[in-house]
């Protein structure tokens, strides 16, 4: 009467089971590289904007291999400028800009 199978001693089968973990892994890891905007493969311009509206926003601008980062002091803009026109929003939703002469 046998108590333990020569089976359940074999460490390759141990062996076996954490390489099919290491390579779920790499795959989970691939596809989360593939769904980032910013990853080397994707398109030559992407803009990212994080937190849009609030005073934390971040926008991140991608140009070929350059990456800049514009962020959010919070506080109102504040400049030198003329009116340049006016814009109206319509009932529907569109904006019309009406420049100034």
């Amino acid at each position: 009467m046998r108590f333990l199978d020569e089976e359940d001693n074999d460490p390759m089968l141990s062996v076996v089971n954490l390489i099919d973990l290491f390579l779920v892994i790499i795959g989970v890891l691939m596809i989360v590289i593939a769904q980032n905007p910013l990853n080397p493969f994707s398109q030559e311009r992407v803009v990212v904007i994080e937190n849009p509206g609030e005073a934390d926003m971040r926008i991140t601008i991608k140009e070929g291999q350059e990456l800049t980062r514009y962020e959010s002091s919070g506080e109102v803009g504040q400049g030198q400028g003329a009116r340049a026109g006016v814009t109206y929003r319509m009932d529907d939703g569109r904006m019309i800009y009406v420049p100034e002469d």
